[in-house]
């Protein structure tokens, strides 16, 4: 059994809903998915439920949601860069 998606396939859980789409079926339809971050996991539902959406006209509009309230450090530490050697 797989103990969640990887943040960067977040968008995969959100191409089957149809748009537009209100908060509160995107909680119901995927609210339960678990993502894995850098540092720990967390649930669509929840992050969903702190957006002051009311809708999503595309996947696209979701995901970056979706991705702005995540947490600084959700895909590592902070003003750091792989490209920095």
């Amino acid at each position: 059994m797989e103990d969640g998606i990887r943040l960067n396939r977040i968008g995969t859980a959100f191409e089957e809903l149809s748009y537009p789409v209100a908060a509160p079926a995107v909680v119901d339809a995927c609210g339960e998915v678990v993502v894995r971050l850098a540092e720990g996991t967390v649930r669509v539902g929840d992050v969903i439920e702190r957006s002051s959406a009311d809708q999503f006209a595309s996947s696209g509009d979701l995901e970056l949601e979706f991705l702005s309230l995540l947490p600084r450090n959700a895909v590592g530490e902070p003003y750091q860069s792989d490209g920095d050697a």
